[in-house]
């Protein structure tokens, strides 16, 4: 990488702006503008669409299209914003799906997530039952597979009998799926659409539409939107297979897991850090600690009371709905103790004309590759058998393709209360598990990281 010694290009960058120049229909050229701290354009290029970038430390930038990289370094702090020109405001979802990197793609591309997904047998398995068991409802039928990956939910459309499957995804993962579909001689059957949902032209209206929506608290990643935008192809009275989800939640007790998610923050208690005292950020680090979701699976005895949902039906459910998502809650406590914070998770039903299935990921119920989700007080609350535990969860969606989850919680006999604000798009891996797995994505987007160089 050559580096310029340039006096002159030592300017204070504050603003990225990625701007629509003047083009043909089938252009997809853009032009990125650089602006220094008084608005004066001072470098400019023009770039293809599916530009990559990402903020390196607090300083520089690094651009990435193809296999080209270039390093952008400033001399103080410098900040990213998109613009794409737009007659209208888009909505939160529509920013997150915009703003979304490449490298987002490239990760679901990659045949070894591809694999581990597959390999998850409830998963792949549930799918399997749900379609086939509901044979009547895809046999001569048109079917929308939503984000499909490498088409395992089309292959088991057309093994129902479905006449016409259009699958949809927008990663480079597209080419993989053509190459399946055609080595299994489904080619008249299964037609790959590449690109996102809001671009591509379905040829028809479709009976049934398939996917795999589901995040973390189920709600977290994107692909709900996609999901539910998908019905404008949706013929009256046709189905979604998931049709309708539920998100549980339930007070626990861990002090086990609450002073080790605390003494995570221990390190920034030191005075003499190679000379250096860390303790004025402790209580910081703490905060961003708490702030994480933990993924992992528990004992359902911890739990102090029966589990609350919220339904969604995604048949009616509007995207602006998924915006603000309010769960209020009373809960009856069954035991004594103190409540460390709330465990979620979530089922999905697949309902069909002959019969309805149901994927969980409850603790009850075999681990999947969702597990479940705790999220801590800040201040643990004391309460006692039968006295009821009251308050609210609330998901505001944010630009970074999640959800802030703010909880508040009273125990109202005592007036007590007690909450914590949580951050869904960075989860905290406590299990081996859960560990291996996320160590598992790392090593995948390192791998795609030096594919790039």
């Amino acid at each position: 990488m050559e580096e310029s010694s340039e006096e002159s290009l030592a300017f204070s960058v504050r603003v990225f702006t990625l701007q629509e120049e003047a083009r043909s229909e089938e252009s997809n050229l853009f032009v990125l503008n650089i602006f220094s701290a008084n608005r004066v354009s001072v470098f400019q290029f023009t770039v293809c669409k599916e530009m990559d970038c990402c903020q390196v430390g607090g300083q520089s930038f690094l651009l990435t299209i193809g296999k080209l990289s270039l390093l952008l370094q400033f001399k103080t702090a410098t900040g990213l914003y998109f613009q794409t020109a737009s007659r209208r405001h888009p909505t939160m979802f529509e920013t997150r799906t915009e703003n979304a990197p490449t490298q987002c793609y490239q990760f679901h591309s990659c045949l070894s997530l591809q694999q581990s997904l597959l390999q998850d047998y409830l998963r792949t398995a549930t799918y399997q039952k749900a379609i086939l068991a509901n044979d009547a409802d895809f046999r001569d039928k048109v079917v929308l597979d939503v984000c499909c990956g490498s088409g395992i939910l089309s292959f088991f459309a057309a093994q129902a009998g479905a006449s016409k499957v259009y699958a949809v995804d927008s990663s480079p993962m597209a080419k993989y799926t053509k190459i399946l579909v055609q080595s299994n001689h489904l080619s008249e059957r299964i037609m790959v659409l590449e690109g996102e949902v809001r671009q591509v032209n379905c040829p028809d209206m479709v009976d049934v539409i398939v996917s795999e929506p589901m995040g973390y608290m189920l709600l977290n990643e994107r692909l709900m939107r996609n999901f539910l935008y998908a019905r404008k192809w949706l013929k009256p009275n046709g189905l979604m297979f998931p049709s309708y989800g539920d998100i549980h939640l339930a007070p626990f007790t861990d002090e086990q897991l609450y002073f080790e998610h605390y003494a995570q923050a221990s390190f920034w208690q030191q005075r003499s850090f190679y000379g250096v005292s860390l303790s004025a950020l402790h209580s910081a680090a703490v905060d961003e600690f708490f702030r994480q979701p933990i993924v992992d699976t528990f004992d359902v005895h911890i739990l102090m009371a029966r589990s609350v949902k919220h339904c969604i039906n995604f048949m009616e459910v509007k995207e602006e709905d998924l915006h603000r998502v309010e769960i209020p809650f009373v809960f009856t406590l069954l035991q004594s103790g103190l409540v460390h914070g709330f465990a979620f998770w979530f089922d999905v039903a697949y309902r069909g004309s002959k019969s309805t299935v149901w994927f969980s990921t409850a603790p009850t119920e075999p681990l999947t590759r969702w597990a479940q989700i705790r999220c801590l007080l800040q201040t643990p609350l004391f309460a006692k058998l039968g006295q009821t535990l009251s308050g609210t969860v609330l998901l505001a969606a944010n630009n970074r393709q999640s959800y802030d989850i703010h909880i508040t919680a009273t125990v109202d006999q005592s007036g007590f209360r007690s909450g914590n604000v949580l951050d869904l798009k960075n989860p905290f891996f406590r299990s081996f598990f859960m560990a291996a797995y996320a160590y598992f994505i790392v090593l995948i987007l390192s791998r795609l990281q030096n594919d790039l160089k």
